[in-house]
């Protein structure tokens, strides 16, 4: 009977014939089915290089970050119960694994927008391996993986495994052996890709290699003929070879061959696969010792690809006499390769592919769509390439590709005469070549505003719309209409219900021009329509004089129109914007401020003053410092606690303008401990005018510390002083090792915020009061407006406190401006903006899952936002089409009326010559040095189309440039005939009919 055993047991490891049929019979049931809903009836892998490098390890984390940001689960792999159960063990699902994978990017024609695959050589078909490779990997590796039997089980080699036993136990029991690897290609593959690093660590880890590995080798057959040739394909294209320097990571003897012998697959198969010949013996006998190289490097791979070359000479050289010896391959080649030496690169290699992805003006989109991917996922675009997934950008690339064609042209003499950029307010023949010209292109489409065209015709990765801060000049008056008549329908809500009587006795402070016009035009009217409330507001007159002189950011400032013939006109808002006159614009942001810091405006520091008799008025400080004061250290801790101490300071400084006095006093509190001498180089990095070492030190010791209370530390900064404070305790904190939460920062605050305001209060304060009173009013108010812009997608932390915001001075972006125009196309709803329509990861496996963005059931189910009341931005719209039809985007109708007729365009134009002010004298500028010069035309088209055009130039050259706004819009006139068949037909953008009809 054990004999009989033993027989049935011998036949039974020779054949694998009742393995076979059991293992078969149970990995059929280890399914999974794509279901279209969510499921939680996945197990995600936790480790394994492939499964890492994939992006499979990744999904649990990456998948709530993407529903966060308003994505939705549309399809999902649910695994079957066994395959549940299965996995819980830890063992690896059985699938067909992908040999190459990486992120490719389809347009929303489906068309490729870019594809990366990693590795980046591989063998794709098993009959593509030269049989010199194939048969010297099996000698090395697993001689006996093609037995004779049909059932043949690869996964145990049971020779080597009993003898690689014997030789531990032998060796624990302290007895001198030689030990042997009892692993096979198929268990290092279950290694390679799935195990944690990559290694084996425990006994436990070898039996769940093992037994994935039998699992899969029988998934689809009883038979594993086929399947033992896939593992030799599959060993060589997943065998990891460590990093080579400027290449990265390397996995497969493909990409072994680029990274560390500079040698193409290709070209070794070639070469391998050819008759041997005198004259092609030497270079065959190198790509062969190439490759064997390889095989024997995986054993220790950082060592003997790096520090261990002479050790791993020495190792092929010995392999390649035992192969001789068998003749493993040709004697003749082999020879060849004795005679070889190998010669290893000395510098990293980059794929061509690589290159053209990071420098092609084609990847312009591309990395856009690359960059918001990784932001929402929360990697780096190292990670994002090598991922198993497809993204459905909602680009067209075909005009994409037609648009950055031709602003890349208008460098050329005879595109910029054809399409008239060269002349006055223009360009001349020499600076054609200094021009940046970028095109931002946005559909509105299902409650989604989706980018069809982001293109510029900068060399350099660079983006100008999303990654910049620029001085966009008179665009800026766009942002103060909006929040103008924003204003007027809060106020018209506010009052809309009282009687005359009632309105009459409204209290109006002295100065807030826009809460009296508001209740003097409900009293005259009776009228309680908004939208004509809305008209009238437009047709308020303002001086144009530039005599004024401003009393804004803690300074006198005088303004100036862009042409002297305005200066004596008192045109309405409407027609201002249509000019696009200054002087008005600076007179209605006085008047935005004054009621920003009015009493009448709920949550102003006015409200304090209003009654300085009021017995009450100790409470009142109590509960606005608790109110007020708590939302700013609220928000100043929101803006700044996930920065380091340095990072904090940079941004802070950032913002402050360069002056002198005011720089000097925030550094001084901020880095008490700081020397004269860093104070000095800080000062000479930000003022052009350099400073002696007598005048640093008289700033150093007027500023010392302790020398100012927390609220005239503000006031000399000309900020907030519970910005300083936050950041001062934010930065403490860090220094000293401390985690400070939201909670414990405003209990740690309570004696600031009584102190910020209560000086307002001292009669010793009297005869300074009125200015300190104006610079804090002010300060205040700009941080209130700052919240409107928020919302309409102004995209940075800060206002400069200055009515000069109203030209442009706290900087904007293109596209945070393109984002304003959208919420004012759409009704006053801020929609989502999109680049990515689709992403599916983990295609053809157990881990797939495909996210949409959540479009809502309808525009009022809380996914579009209403920002704006809806009379606003229709109110908006009309006035911005009289700039085009009337005004500064003149230059723009004829083309229009020839290539969109009938179709409505409005915008805004601006031009902005941002500069360091080197001297200043009674509130003028006399002397300044350019830093870059910009021209913006934020526009929509009819009602589905908006976005921006903008002409810049960076660095000192600005200098030399005068171009003004009918510089884009002369752009814009040339790209008309291209945007224009999409822009008939918004239904057209993403069929391919109409491209291809184009191209």
């Amino acid at each position: 009977m054990v004999l009989a055993l033993g027989y049935l047991l011998a036949v039974e490891v020779e054949s694998s014939f009742y393995q076979a049929k059991l293992l078969h019979q149970y990995s059929e049931r280890l399914v999974y089915q794509v279901k279209p809903q969510p499921t939680p009836l996945t197990v995600y892998p936790t480790s394994g290089p492939f499964d890492k490098r994939m992006g499979y390890v990744d999904l649990p984390q990456m998948l709530p970050k993407l529903l966060a940001k308003g994505y939705q689960i549309s399809e999902q792999a649910q695994f079957s119960p066994q395959l549940l159960q299965y996995s819980r063990l830890g063992l690896f699902p059985p699938y067909k694994e992908k040999t190459q994978s990486g992120l490719s990017v389809l347009d929303c024609r489906a068309q490729p927008q870019f594809h990366f695959q990693y590795p980046q050589q591989v063998y794709t078909k098993v009959d593509d391996i030269p049989d010199a490779i194939a048969a010297s990997l099996l000698f090395i590796e697993n001689r006996e993986l093609m037995g004779a039997s049909h059932y043949h089980n690869p996964v145990v080699d049971w020779p080597r495994l009993a003898k690689a036993t014997l030789g531990q136990i032998t060796s624990a029991a302290g007895i001198d052996a030689i030990k042997g690897g009892g692993s096979t290609l198929a268990t290092q593959i279950e290694k390679f890709r799935h195990s944690r690093d990559g290694l084996t660590r425990s006994i436990k880890d070898k039996l769940i290699q093992i037994s994935s590995a039998m699992v899969r080798v029988y998934h689809d057959s009883e038979l594993t003929y086929e399947a033992r040739r896939k593992l030799v394909k599959d060993y060589l294209n997943t065998v990891p070879l460590s990093s080579a320097p400027g290449f990265g990571e390397v996995n497969g003897i493909g990409d072994g061959l680029k990274a560390w012998f500079g040698a193409s697959l290709a070209s070794v198969n070639q070469l391998l696969q050819q008759p041997h010949t005198q004259d092609n013996a030497s270079a065959r006998g190198l790509a062969y010792r190439q490759v064997v190289a390889l095989m024997i490097a995986q054993r220790r791979p950082s060592y003997y690809l790096l520090k261990g070359r002479q050790d791993l000479e020495a190792l092929v050289d010995s392999h390649l006499r035992l192969m001789q010896q068998f003749s493993i391959a040709e004697t003749a080649l082999i020879a060849a390769a004795m005679d070889s030496k190998l010669a290893f690169v000395s510098r990293g290699f980059h794929s061509a592919q690589s290159r053209e992805n990071t420098a092609s003006r084609e990847t312009k989109g591309v990395n856009a769509v690359r960059i918001d991917t990784a932001q929402k996922l929360g990697v780096d675009l190292f990670q994002l390439d090598r991922f198993d997934l497809s993204i459905n950008s909602t680009f067209n690339q075909h005009l994409q590709q037609q648009v950055s064609d031709y602003l890349h042209g208008l460098s050329k003499l005879d595109n910029a005469k054809r399409e008239g950029i060269i002349g006055r307010h223009l360009l001349s023949a020499e600076q054609l070549e200094g021009v940046i010209y970028s095109l931002t292109l946005y559909q509105t489409q299902e409650q989604q505003n989706l980018l069809r065209v982001q293109t510029d015709n900068n060399p350099q990765p660079f983006d100008i719309n999303e990654g910049s801060k620029l001085e966009l000049g008179s665009t800026a008056k766009l942002r103060v209409l909006v929040t103008y008549l924003d204003i007027v329908a809060e106020l018209q809500q506010r009052f809309i219900k009282m009687t005359v009587a009632d309105l009459n006795k409204v209290d109006v402070e002295q100065g807030d021009n826009i809460t009296r016009w508001v209740v003097d035009y409900l009293i005259r009217t009776r009228d309680r329509n908004l939208a004509r409330m809305l008209d009238a507001a437009l047709m308020r007159t303002y001086s144009a004089s530039p005599e004024q002189v401003f009393f804004t950011g803690g300074a006198q400032h005088v303004f100036s129109n862009f042409s002297t013939k305005e200066d004596a006109l008192t045109p309405t808002l409407y027609e201002a914007l249509q000019g696009s006159i200054n002087l008005p614009f600076v007179r209605l942001m006085q008047d935005i401020v004054s009621y920003s810091s009015s009493y009448n405006y709920h949550g102003s520091v006015a409200q304090l003053l209003h009654n300085d008799s009021d017995p009450n008025r100790e409470q009142y400080l109590r509960a606005y410092a608790r109110r007020e004061g708590g939302q700013f250290v609220s928000r100043f801790y929101r803006k700044y606690h996930k920065q380091n101490p340095r990072q904090r300071l940079q941004n802070f400084y950032q913002a402050l303008p360069n002056n002198t006095d005011r720089l000097a006093a925030a550094f001084r509190y901020l880095q008490p401990q700081a020397s004269g001498r860093e104070l000095k180089a800080f000062l000479t990095s930000r003022i052009a005018k350099p400073l002696s070492d007598k005048q640093v030190n008289r700033l150093y010791m007027k500023y010392g510390e302790s020398k100012f209370s927390l609220a005239n530390q503000g006031y000399l900064a000309r900020v907030h002083p519970l910005e300083l404070w936050v950041i001062k305790q934010l930065n403490q904190a860090d220094d000293a090792g401390l985690q400070v939460s939201l909670t414990d920062l405003k209990q740690q605050s309570q004696d600031q915020l009584l102190a910020v305001y209560r000086w307002l209060f001292k009669t010793r304060h009297q005869n300074a009061r009125d200015v300190r009173i104006k610079v804090m009013l002010e300060v205040d108010a700009f941080l209130s407006i700052h919240q409107r812009w928020e919302k309409w997608g102004y995209p940075f932390d800060y206002l400069v406190p200055s009515l000069a915001s109203a030209l442009g001075s706290s900087g904007d972006r293109p596209a945070a401006l393109a984002e304003l125009m959208g919420i004012i196309q759409n009704q006053g709803k801020r929609l989502p903006r999109l680049k990515v329509s689709q992403l599916h990861f983990a295609e053809d496996t157990p881990y797939e899952v495909k996210l949409n963005p959540n479009v809502g059931d309808s525009a009022d189910d809380g996914y579009a936002e209403q920002v704006l009341h809806r009379e606003v931005a229709s109110v908006l719209k009309k006035a911005l089409a009289n700039v085009v039809n009337q005004g500064t985007a003149i230059r723009l109708s004829t083309k229009a009326k020839q290539y969109l007729p009938n179709m409505k365009i409005g915008g805004k134009t601006g031009t902005g010559d941002n500069r360091i002010v080197t001297e200043v004298k009674a509130g003028r500028k006399l002397s300044s040095v350019a830093i870059n010069r910009t021209a913006t035309f934020v526009f929509y088209i009819g009602d589905s189309f908006y976005g921006t055009i903008t002409a810049y130039v960076p660095g000192r050259q600005a200098d030399s440039y005068r171009f003004t706004s009918s510089l884009p819009l002369q752009v814009l006139n040339g790209l008309l005939p291209m945007l224009a068949p999409y822009i008939k037909r918004p239904e057209a953008m993403c069929l391919p009919d109409l491209a291809q009809n184009k191209a």
